[in-house]
Parts: C-alpha cells; sequence; structure tokens
C-alpha cells in the first residue's frame, strides 16, 4: 500500500474520531472503528508515539501505524492487521544524530475464526501465540506500560501462522485448553520475534472469578540461517483482578537439546487505579540469556492517564542493575 494512501485513510480515521461525537450516524465508534453499512464489519487502526531518554542517548520514534478490519457473525469472523513498525526513529547521542526508516508494510495478523460450536474454535493464518496473558495485548495502547516484558519475547514465539484449536468450558469454573500447530513458511516472518517454519504448543488455563492461571508449553524451530535449531519452552502465568488492582507474574524458561539458553526469565506487575483514569504501575523483572550472555534485575515504575479508555499517555522509569540500563520512557497511543 502507498504511503500516502495510508496517510489519507490515517487522517480520514482520525477527523472520524473528531466529528463522531456530533454526527453519532455516522458509524463510528472510538476504539471500535468505523462500522460498513449494516455490516458486521469495522475498519480501524492505531498508532503510538514514543520518547526514551537514556544516559547519554535520547529516541524518538514513531513505532506503530496499524490499519485493522475485522468482524464476523457468530459462526465465522476474520481479523486483518497491517501495521508500519518503527516507520521513522530518530536518535541522539553527544556525537551525532541518526535517522532510521522503516517502510516496509508487514502483516502482523491475518485470520479466521470458525466457532464449531459452543465449546470449540478453530482459528487459522497468522495470530498472537496464545502463550501468557503479555502476549495477548500486543497493542501499545492496551497495556499498561510503554515496554513489554523481557519473558514476553525471548521465551517463545509471538505470532504462529497455522491453526490454533480452542476448546472452553465456563459452568461453575472456566477451563481452556489452546493447542497450536505451525508446520511450514509463516506469514511475514520478519515481523516475528523469531524466524521459524516449526511451531507446536499446548496451553491450560483455568478461572475463577478473580483468579486466572496459566500453563503452557511447546517448541518451535528456527529457520536455516540458525541450522533448524529447536527450542524448547515453558512458561507459567496468574492474574489476580479486581475492580481497584490487578496483579500479573508470568515465568518462564527455553531450552534448545541439552542446553538451557533461557534458564528463567519472569516478572511481576502491580497496576492499581488511583481513579478511572489514572493508574499506578510497578513491575519487576529478572531474566538470565545464556545465549547472549546476558541477565539483568530491573524495577520498572509507570503511571498511566487514559482520558478515554483508546487513549493512552504513559510514563515510566526503569532502574536496572545492568550497566547504563536505566533509562525513562513516555508515549502517546490511540486506537481508531
Amino acid at each position: 500500500m502507498p504511503l500516502k494512501t495510508l496517510i489519507r485513510r490515517v487522517l480520514l480515521s482520525l477527523s472520524l474520531l473528531i466529528v463522531s461525537p456530533l454526527y453519532p450516524e455516522s458509524g463510528y465508534t472510538l476504539g471500535k472503528g468505523l462500522q460498513i453499512g449494516s455490516l458486521p464489519v469495522y475498519v480501524g487502526g492505531y498508532f503510538s508515539i514514543d520518547y526514551r531518554n537514556r544516559d547519554d542517548e535520547q529516541r524518538y520514534r514513531i513505532d506503530d501505524i496499524a490499519l485493522l478490519s475485522y468482524g464476523g457473525n457468530d459462526t465465522l469472523s476474520y481479523m486483518l492487521e497491517l501495521e508500519y513498525k518503527e516507520f521513522y526513529v530518530q536518535t541522539r547521542d553527544a556525537r551525532d544524530t541518526t535517522v532510521a526508516r522503516d517502510t516496509h508494510l508487514y502483516i502482523e495478523r491475518l485470520y479466521l475464526d470458525y466457532n464449531i460450536n459452543e465449546h470449540y474454535r478453530l482459528r487459522v493464518g497468522k495470530y498472537n501465540s496464545p502463550i501468557g496473558f503479555w502476549n495477548l495485548m500486543h497493542i501499545n495502547v492496551l497495556r499498561e506500560t510503554t515496554s513489554n516484558p523481557v519473558a514476553s519475547h525471548i521465551l517463545y514465539p509471538m505470532f504462529t501462522t497455522g491453526a490454533n484449536l480452542t476448546y472452553s468450558t465456563f459452568y461453575n469454573v472456566a477451563w481452556q485448553a489452546d493447542l497450536i500447530v505451525q508446520h511450514g513458511k509463516a506469514i511475514d516472518n520478519g515481523y516475528n520475534n523469531y524466524a521459524m517454519n516449526r511451531h507446536a504448543g499446548v496451553g491450560v488455563t483455568y478461572g475463577d472469578e478473580d483468579f486466572t492461571c496459566k500453563i503452557s508449553g511447546g517448541y518451535f524451530r528456527k529457520t536455516k540461517r540458525y541450522n533448524n535449531r529447536d527450542i524448547y519452552y515453558a512458561l507459567v502465568a496468574a492474574k489476580y483482578e479486581t475492580d481497584t488492582y490487578v496483579l500479573q507474574t508470568e515465568l518462564g524458561s527455553q531450552r534448545s537439546g541439552s542446553e538451557t539458553t533461557v534458564p528463567y526469565a519472569g516478572y511481576l506487575q502491580g497496576a492499581y487505579s488511583l481513579t478511572q483514569r489514572h493508574i499506578g504501575i510497578v513491575r519487576f523483572e529478572a531474566y538470565r540469556n545464556n545465549t547472549l550472555d546476558e541477565s539483568d534485575r530491573f524495577i520498572v515504575l509507570g503511571y498511566t492517564y487514559r482520558p478515554l479508555y483508546p487513549v493512552a499517555l504513559k510514563s515510566e522509569y526503569q532502574w536496572h542493575t545492568r550497566y547504563r540500563g536505566n533509562q525513562f520512557l513516555l508515549s502517546v497511543s490511540v486506537l481508531f
């Protein structure tokens, strides 16, 4: 898609965001998108701008510019997400200023859902790997911090191209089981955190009122430039959520053959709603990556202001044990 066309569509969506309260018959809802006539089909998008200050380096970035289309009925539904990632990045230090642009339009998600019955759903295409909790809220505006936990991108593939069979039951308590299968080339593999051509995994989720826990495990195969290396992972996640606060944690590890590539990577995060619009966040993280001979323990202290839920202004500061790791982050993100 040409850049001028993308910009025109983004401007159109932003103009609809402004005028929709005046003209509710337009069919546009902030955060939900523009409904196409009377069809159950919506078109929207999101964008994110952020700033980072770390030691003697400053970075200004237009990170996400995305278009979304989704919809369906009780039996069939779909999701299409096209995105420019790190569209514009300016970095300044004491010596120089550099500018980088990535103008490739990525296919972030593209899948079709078929609800077989009230318990079974089959998803086919490219989708967020249903591992843990954090990986299912990859859009900046939906999460409470600008940064992502390290555990969410070093243990397992964030996206899978293939099939996902889900079984759910909701009686006295909620149970869900997921089966993940990929066999062959991925859609837009360069966008994923791991370039791979195989992925098989399982997950079990248990939920009872405010508490939810999840266990996930599987393996994936890196592509030929990584010598078709098989990687195995396991992750345990838990969340306790009330109207006022949310406690969430994930802990996992990764192996390749007899080698432990990531002995541990995890986080514990608490988010407290000071008011409906103001949220305070504290996150503790730790990880060890043997492949890169790297480890760290750090604290993230954040604040999020939401004048409306689909609009988020965030700030955070990170204290690291690693040399030159401390940093300050600001971001503005909108789901329109």
